[in-house]
């Protein structure tokens, strides 16, 4: 369209324009012709929700790696309320058959409302129940998932009948997190969420890690 300069692009015509890059593009003529169109805001908003979902890296039968799985993704998202700051009141686990293979569609999403935590063992315990509730063993599962929701600060909310002691809670997820912070993570995690993790998912089409893992540091021959 000969469009070489930020001036082409500003000239165009906007109803073309809008056409052919959609209200993104418009958006951005808009804004260098000087027309606000997207309001800054000095502080985020707080995550609605959290979610950690993956497809198994294998068809998966048994119960004892469904909740491996899900121990895993319940896990991360533990490690992520943490990393902002926040609690969760809230915990969905879901599972599903494949729809592409032939096999049995069988899909079940469950929730239920928990004591706010950020506690990794508190939410791999809920969602492990949760996900026990649903399982059935004659289907062959392909994917799970952990999803937190509401979402609040974190020691803000305060139980009169808690059963948990929130501080010693708190220095033991605080020097879990620092020294897989240090260490490279998952150098400490909870043994429910397994050593081998047979069910992760395939990756082989990753790039090498050339930066960060010794083992797959590019080596230069000379000839």
């Amino acid at each position: 369209m000969s469009v070489e300069t930020v001036a082409d692009f500003v000239s165009l015509d906007p109803k073309s324009l809008r056409n052919l890059l959609t209200v993104v593009g418009a958006r951005v003529q808009a804004e260098l012709r000087g027309q606000s169109c997207l309001a800054l805001a000095d502080v985020s908003p707080t995550r609605k929700s959290i979610a950690s979902t993956r497809t198994f890296g294998r068809i998966l039968t048994e119960w004892s790696d469904i909740r491996e799985a899900v121990a895993h993704y319940a896990a991360r998202a533990a490690e992520k309320l943490r990393a902002e700051h926040l609690e969760a009141a809230h915990l969905s686990v879901l599972i599903q058959t494949n729809p592409h293979n032939g096999d049995p569609w069988y899909a079940k999403h469950v929730g239920a409302a928990i004591e706010p935590t950020s506690d990794t063992r508190d939410l791999i315990r809920h969602a492990t129940e949760l996900a026990e509730a649903v399982w059935l063993p004659s289907y062959r599962y392909f994917k799970a998932g952990v999803i937190l929701t509401d979402l609040r600060p974190a020691g803000q909310q305060s139980q009169l009948f808690s059963m948990r002691q929130p501080e010693m809670s708190s220095a033991a997820m605080a020097a879990m997190d620092a020294i897989n912070a240090r260490f490279g993570r998952g150098i400490i995690r909870p043994s429910s969420t397994a050593l081998s993790r047979t069910w992760r998912p395939r990756a082989t089409l990753l790039s090498g890690r050339y930066t960060t893992c010794l083992d797959e540091v590019v080596t230069a021959r000379s000839w």
